[in-house]
C-alpha cells in the first residue's frame, strides 16, 4: 500500500481526472459535430428556371429573360410561364400551435369524440358540407415549433439538432414561400408567435408578436392575436395574413389533452375560424379578391400535452383548406399527407417557383377544379423541382434522356418496371412520366378519347414524385468519418483513464480491509449492471423502455443487500457477547433502512407509467389526477411539510451542536415556509393563469432564499463547526464498534470535515428538494419526498455498514438510485416528456439561459439530487482502512480519501455508458429509428454527462473548500497553543449516526 500511495497522490489523482474529463469533452464535441451536422441546403432561390425542365438553356432557345424584374412584372411572368391560372389573390395562414389532427378529423376512420365536435361546431359544419378539406399531415421529428414552421414554408426537413435551435431561432436564409411572396411584391402581416419575426426579419409590413415560451399564458397570447383580427380582415392592403395562436399548445403543456381548458380553447379557435370565414371567404365574388384560408398545426401532443418526439400523437398535425372552389362532400376517408407537402401546393396555387430544397409533393385534391392539362402541368413543375434536387444530391446522376444511366432501350423506360440503383430507378420513372405526358399532349385533337392515357401519365408522375420525395426525405447526410473516429477514440481513451484511476484507488483500499479479499456478490452485480445497460442500448424497444432496467437494478441491489444482512444475523444464547449484540443491533438498523428503500422504490415504480409504449396503462399519478382537484395540492403541502420535518430530524439525529446547526435549521424552516406559502397561494394560479406578478415575485424570492441558504451553508459551516477534542467524539459513535485512533490529541481534522460535510450535504439535499417542489408538476411532489427518503435511508444504512461492502458499491448504488428516480419522475428517452412549463416559473422576461437552466434542473432533478447527496455520504462512509497508517496521513491524502470514490465512480460509470452508446449510435446510423429513438436518447446521454460533471464538481469544490478552511482553523488553533502540527495529529476516525 505504501508504494501505491506514493504512486497515486492527491495531485496526480486530480491531474489524471481533469485530463480524462478534458479528453472526454473534446471527443464528445467532435462526435456531436460530426454526427449531427446541420443539413446542407442548396444556396440561392428558385426563379424563372423553375418553369423549364432541368438542363434547359433559356438563352439558347431564345427565351432569355432579363433578371431583376420589378415585382409586378415578375409576378405576371411567373403566371405566364407556369401555365396555371392563379386561383387566389390572397392567403390567410392560421397556425393553431399543438392542435392534433384527430381533434378535428378523428382517427382510424372514426370521427372525433363528441365533446371535441361540440367544441368546434362551425369547423365540423364546413367539413360536413364539403366547404373545407382536411388532412392528417405527418410532421417529421423533432416536433417543436421552429423546425416545423421552416418545413411548412420551405418544404425541407431540417436537421435533428434543430430542436436545440428552437430556443434561439435565427433568420431563415434558405429558399422559402415568404421570400418568394416578397419578391412578387406581396404585403404581409403577422400576428402571434414571434418565431415568425425571428425567422423572417423585415418581411412583415405590420406585426404584433408574442413570445411562445411563456407556457403558463393561455389567454393573453391568443387575445393579442384576436384583438387585431377584425380590423385586419377589413383591410385590403395585405396579401398574406399569418395568424399563430399559441394558447392551445400552452393548455396542453399545463394540463394535457384532457385539460378542462381544452374545450373552451377549441371553441375559441372555432369562433376565430368562423369570423375569418364570414369576413374573408364567403363574400368572395367578382368584385372581391379571392382569399384562401389554410388552417394548420405545427405538431400534435402526447396525452400529457408535451411534444418533441416521433410518436403518432406528436406527429399528427392538421392541414385544413377552406375556400377551394371544388367542394368535397365525402369526408368518410380522410387522406394523410406529409407536412412538407403544403409548400409545393401553395407555390403552385399562387404561381410561385417551388423552393429549391422542397421535398414535398403537391396535394392532388386542391387542383381538382383545374382542367386536366393544368393538373398535369402542376405535376410536371413539381417533378422538375424534385429532379433538380436529386441531381444536386447525387453528383453521378444526370438526366439527359433515355441514354443516361444505362437506359438504352426507350421502350423499357416507358413500359417496363423501374428497378436497380436509386439513380437508375429515379431516371427511369422520370423518363417514363415525361414520355407519357408528351404522348398525351400530342393528342390535342382527341384528348377526350385518350382519358386512359391521361390517367397513365398522371400515375407515372405520382410514381416518380413519391419515390423521389421518400428518398430525399430519408437521405442520410454524409458524416465525416475522421471526426467520428477521433471522437470515439477520445471518449474510449478517457474511459480507460477513469478505469485505471479507479482500479489503482481500489487496490490501495482493498488490502487494508481484508488481507485476502474476494469479490462480493454486490460488486459483481454492480459490474453486471454496466454490461446489462451496454447490451440493452442496441435495442430500440429497450431504449424506449429503459426505466424498467433501472427499477430492476435498484430493487435487485436492495434485495441483495437485504439477503446479505439477513445472513449476517447471529442467533445465539441469551448470554451472547456484548459485541454480537451490538452487531445484531446494527444489522437490524440496516434491515429497517433496506425495507424503507424497497417500499419507497416500489411506490416510485408505480407512480408514473413511463416510457413510450405503455403510458396508457393506469398508474398512481393518473388515479390522483382523476380524483378531486384539491388532492394534488394536499399532497404538495404534505410532502413539503415532511421534507422540512425529515430535514430537521436528520440534522439533529447525530446530536451535533454549534451555531452551524442552528443556522442550517433556520434556513430549512424559512425556505420551507416560503415554498409552502407559494403552493397554498399560487398553486392553481401557477397552473392556469396566463401571468401573475405575485406568483412570479414569490418564486423569485424562493430562488433567492434557497440560493442564499445553500451558499451560506457551503461558505459558513466550516467556520462555525466546532472542532471537538477526542473526548467529544463518542457522540458520533452510537452503534460503532470501531476504535478511535490513539493519535488524536487535539481537534481531529477528519471529524470536523465530516461534521461540515454532513451539514452542507444535508443543506444541499433539502434545498434541492424544496426547489423541485416549486418547479415540478404538483403530481411529482410525493416522488420528490420519496427520493429524499431514499437518500436518508441510504445514509442510515451506509453509516452502519462497516466492512460489509465497499465504498465503490455504495456510490454506485446511489448513482443507480438517481437514474431510477429520473424515470420515476415521468421522464423518458423521448423529448416529449421534457417539462417546458416549469422552466418559466418566476421568470418575468424571456431568457433562454435562465429557462434552459430551470429546464435542466427539472429534467435531471433526481440524478443531481443523488450526486449532491455524495457530500453527505462523505460524512457517513467508513475510513477505518486508513487508521493503521495514521502517521502517513496528510491533508492531500485526506482529500483523496474523501473525494476518490464519490467523484470517480459516477465519472467512470457515465464514461462507460457514454462511450458504449456512442458506438451503438454509429452502428445504428442507418437504422429506421435512428432519428426517432437513438438520437433523442443520445441527447439525454449528453445531458446526463453534463449533469455528472456538475454534480462531481460541486462535491469536489465543497470538500476541498471545507478541508482548506478547517486546516487553516486547526493550524491557527495549534499555533495559538504553541503546538507544532505533526502527521499523527491528522489521524482518522469513523463518523456514524
Amino acid at each position: 500500500m505504501h508504494k501505491a500511495t506514493a504512486q497515486l497522490t492527491c495531485s496526480r489523482l486530480t491531474l489524471f481526472t481533469l485530463v480524462a474529463v478534458f479528453i472526454q469533452i473534446v471527443g464528445l464535441s467532435l462526435f456531436v459535430y460530426g454526427f449531427f451536422p446541420v443539413k446542407p441546403a442548396l444556396s440561392g432561390v428558385s426563379g424563372l428556371e423553375s418553369f423549364y425542365p432541368p438542363g434547359y438553356d433559356a438563352g439558347k432557345n431564345g427565351s432569355e429573360i432579363q433578371p431583376n424584374l420589378p415585382p409586378r412584372q415578375l409576378k405576371s411572368l411567373y403566371q405566364e410561364l407556369s401555365g396555371i391560372a392563379p386561383a387566389f389573390d390572397r392567403l390567410i395562414l392560421m397556425v393553431i400551435d399543438g392542435l392534433p389532427a384527430e381533434f378535428v378529423l378523428g382517427k382510424d376512420g372514426q370521427p372525433p369524440r363528441k365533446d371535441l365536435m361540440e367544441a368546434m361546431p362551425y369547423t365540423h359544419s364546413l367539413l360536413s358540407t364539403g366547404k373545407a378539406i382536411g388532412y392528417h399531415a405527418k410532421a417529421a421529428p423533432p416536433t417543436v415549433t421552429m423546425p416545423r414552421l421552416k418545413a411548412m414554408v420551405s418544404g425541407a426537413i431540417g436537421g435533428f439538432l434543430d430542436v436545440a435551435f428552437n430556443f434561439n431561432t435565427q433568420a431563415l436564409l434558405d429558399d422559402n414561400l415568404l421570400g418568394q411572396f416578397f419578391k412578387i411584391g406581396w404585403k404581409m402581416v403577422m400576428l402571434g408567435d414571434d418565431t415568425w419575426l425571428r425567422l423572417f426579419p423585415g418581411l412583415f409590413s405590420r406585426h404584433d408578436g408574442v413570445n411562445s415560451f411563456y407556457v403558463k399564458d393561455t389567454v393573453q397570447v391568443d387575445f393579442n392575436v384576436s384583438r387585431h383580427l377584425e380590423k385586419e380582415l377589413s383591410q385590403s392592403d395585405w396579401n398574406l395574413l399569418v395568424l399563430h395562436y399559441l394558447g392551445l399548445d400552452h393548455v396542453g403543456h399545463i394540463g394535457g389533452r384532457s385539460s378542462f381548458l381544452m374545450g373552451p380553447k377549441l371553441t375559441e379557435m372555432d369562433e376565430v375560424l368562423e369570423m375569418i370565414h364570414s369576413h374573408a371567404i364567403q363574400p368572395q365574388g367578382d368584385d372581391h379578391e379571392r382569399t384562401l384560408l389554410v388552417v394548420v398545426s405545427d405538431h400534435g401532443m402526447t396525452e400529457s400535452g408535451n411534444h418533441g418526439g416521433s410518436s403518432y400523437e406528436e406527429t399528427d398535425s392538421l392541414v385544413l383548406f377552406i375556400g377551394l372552389q371544388n367542394e368535397i362532400t365525402d369526408q368518410a376517408s380522410v387522406s394523410s399527407i406529409h407536412q412538407v407537402d403544403l409548400t409545393p401546393t401553395l407555390a403552385l396555387l399562387y404561381n410561385l417557383p417551388i423552393p429549391k430544397n422542397n421535398v414535398g409533393i403537391l396535394i392532388a385534391e386542391t387542383f381538382d377544379s383545374l382542367p386536366e392539362d393544368k393538373r398535369l402541368r402542376a405535376l410536371q413543375l413539381n417533378s422538375w423541382q424534385l429532379l433538380r434536387l436529386v441531381q444536386a444530391q447525387l453528383p453521378a446522376f444526370s438526366y439527359g434522356g433515355s441514354r443516361d444511366v444505362g437506359l438504352s432501350d426507350h421502350v423499357q423506360s416507358t413500359n417496363g418496371e423501374c428497378s436497380g440503383s436509386i439513380e437508375r430507378t429515379l431516371c427511369c420513372l422520370y423518363t417514363k412520366a415525361e414520355t407519357l405526358s408528351h404522348s398525351w399532349e400530342s393528342m390535342s385533337g382527341s384528348r377526350s378519347e385518350a382519358r386512359n392515357d391521361y390517367k397513365v401519365a398522371v400515375a407515372a408522375y405520382w410514381d416518380f414524385l413519391n419515390t423521389a420525395s421518400e428518398w430525399l426525405s430519408r437521405r442520410v447526410t454524409d458524416k465525416p468519418v475522421s471526426l467520428l473516429a477521433f471522437g470515439i477514440a477520445a471518449m474510449a481513451l478517457s474511459c480507460l483513464i477513469f478505469l485505471a484511476i479507479l482500479i489503482c484507488l481500489q487496490r490501495e483500499v482493498s488490502p487494508s480491509i481484508q488481507h485476502v479479499r474476494k469479490w462480493c456478490l454486490q460488486e459483481i452485480f454492480v459490474l453486471s449492471v454496466v454490461f446489462i445497460l451496454m447490451m440493452s442500448m442496441g435495442s430500440s424497444s429497450l431504449v424506449e423502455e429503459e426505466q424498467y432496467i433501472w427499477h430492476f437494478v435498484t430493487m435487485t441491489s436492495c434485495l441483495l443487500l437485504l439477503r446479505q444482512l439477513l445472513g449476517s444475523l447471529h442467533f445465539g444464547s441469551f448470554q451472547s457477547s456484548l459485541t454480537l449484540q451490538k452487531q445484531n443491533q446494527r444489522i437490524r438498523f440496516q434491515l429497517c433502512s433496506m425495507i424503507l428503500l424497497l417500499l419507497s422504490g416500489r411506490i416510485l415504480r408505480g407512480w408514473h407509467q413511463g416510457g413510450v409504449n405503455w403510458t396508457h396503462l393506469p398508474d398512481i399519478s393518473k388515479w390522483l389526477e382523476k380524483s378531486r382537484s384539491g388532492s394534488i395540492r394536499s399532497i404538495q403541502l404534505a410532502s413539503g411539510l415532511l421534507v422540512i420535518s425529515l430535514g430537521l430530524f436528520a440534522l439533529y439525529l447525530p446530536r451535533p451542536r454549534g451555531k452551524a446547526i442552528l443556522l442550517a435549521a433556520f434556513s430549512f424552516i424559512s425556505s420551507g415556509f416560503f415554498v409552502l406559502r407559494y403552493v397554498m397561494k399560487h398553486g392553481e394560479e401557477n397552473a392556469f393563469a396566463f401571468f401573475n406578478y405575485g406568483s412570479n415575485t414569490s418564486a423569485q424570492i424562493i430562488y433567492a432564499i434557497l440560493g442564499i441558504s445553500a451558499t451560506t451553508s457551503f461558505l459558513v459551516t466550516p467556520w462555525l463547526m466546532p472542532a471537538g477534542s477526542s473526548h467529544d467524539h463518542s457522540r458520533h459513535h452510537l452503534n460503532s464498534k470501531q476504535s478511535i485512533p490513539i493519535g488524536i490529541q487535539h481537534e481531529d481534522l477528519l471529524l470536523a470535515l465530516k461534521d461540515s460535510s454532513y451539514v452542507i450535504g444535508l443543506a444541499y439535499v433539502i434545498c434541492c428538494c424544496l426547489l423541485q417542489l416549486l418547479l415540478q408538476q404538483g403530481i411529482n411532489a410525493m416522488p420528490i419526498l420519496l427520493l429524499m427518503v431514499q437518500i436518508l435511508g441510504s445514509m442510515l444504512c451506509y453509516s452502519q455498514s462497516g466492512q460489509y461492502h465497499t465504498e465503490l458499491v455504495e456510490v454506485a448504488s446511489l448513482y443507480y438510485l438517481g437514474m431510477a428516480g429520473h424515470f420515476a419522475l415521468g421522464n423518458s428517452n423521448t423529448l416529449a416528456t421534457i417539462d417546458v412549463a416549469g422552466a418559466f416559473i418566476g421568470i418575468s422576461s424571456h431568457s433562454i439561459f435562465l429557462s434552459g437552466i430551470l429546464m435542466f434542473l427539472i429534467t435531471y432533478a433526481s440524478p443531481l439530487l443523488f450526486l449532491l447527496s455524495l457530500v453527505m455520504f462523505n460524512s457517513v462512509k467508513t475510513t477505518h482502512y486508513l487508521a493503521t497508517d495514521a502517521h502517513m496521513v496528510n491533508s492531500g491524502q485526506l482529500l483523496k480519501t474523501m473525494l476518490g470514490f464519490p467523484c470517480l465512480v459516477p465519472l467512470c460509470l457515465n464514461s462507460i455508458l457514454l462511450t458504449s452508446y456512442t458506438v451503438v449510435l454509429v452502428l445504428m446510423r442507418n437504422h429506421l429509428f435512428v432519428w426517432s429513438v437513438f438520437s433523442p436518447k443520445y441527447l439525454y446521454v449528453f445531458a446526463t454527462t453534463v449533469c455528472v460533471y456538475v454534480g462531481v464538481l460541486v462535491v469536489a469544490v465543497t470538500e476541498t473548500y471545507a478541508l482548506l478552511v478547517l486546516a487553516f482553523r486547526r493550524k491557527q488553533c495549534l499555533t495559538g497553543h504553541g503546538v507544532e502540527s505533526t502527521g499523527g495529529e491528522d489521524a482518522l476516525t469513523t463518523y456514524n449516526f
